[in-house]
């Protein structure tokens, strides 16, 4: 990957670009899913964050958990999730989402040294994913969670070095200037 092609992921609608990992041991938790489907998802988190090098764990001190993932047929269902406006700072969410017609939507916390606190995903399967193979969803929502991507980003060997890269403990755990995407290629370039 180029540089410019590593900062295209990382720059948003308005210009602004922010590549962050996460600083903090991740504590996933899902809910929405059957224990079928559960196994899969687990499981390809586990296999994203072990590949990236970041550590798991059952319990996050200050949150209880920080990687939370929710399952919904329709974005109805969301209203049933205690003090849902509080958790994601996002007030009328579910409508939202729904007149958006969106079929996901990824909201992400930050600590003071920019690392990723906290990430929330809710994914709506009665739609446009209600025919999406289990282990590839997984899988791609696993990665998505991996960095701040500014764009809808599919699991490929390359993106997985990226993010391998992105995770090298002498890298920040947070960029705000483009320019650190040619730290990344060189990153990718070595290794």
């Amino acid at each position: 990957m180029t540089p410019d092609q590593i900062a295209a992921l990382f720059t948003r609608p308005d210009g602004s670009f922010l590549c962050a990992r996460w600083g903090r041991p991740v504590a996933p938790v899902i809910f929405g899913l059957s224990d079928e489907s559960l196994a899969v998802f687990r499981e390809a988190t586990r296999a994203v964050f072990a590949h990236a090098g970041q550590p798991l764990t059952d319990t996050d001190p200050e949150m209880g958990t920080n990687l939370m993932s929710f399952f919904v047929r329709n974005w109805d269902e969301l209203a049933g999730v205690p003090d849902l406006d509080a958790l994601t700072g996002v007030p009328g969410l579910p409508a939202r989402l729904a007149q958006a017609k969106a079929d996901q939507y990824r909201l992400f916390r930050f600590d003071p040294d920019g690392g990723i606190r906290a990430c929330l995903t809710f994914v709506n399967m009665g739609g446009a994913l209600a025919d999406a193979h289990p282990g590839i969803l997984a899988e791609t929502l696993a990665v998505r969670s991996a960095l701040t991507f500014a764009v809808d980003v599919t699991p490929t060997p390359e993106l997985a070095q990226l993010i391998r890269a992105a995770y090298a403990p002498m890298l920040p755990v947070a960029a705000t200037d483009p320019a650190y995407a040619l730290r990344l290629a060189a990153r990718l370039g070595a290794g």
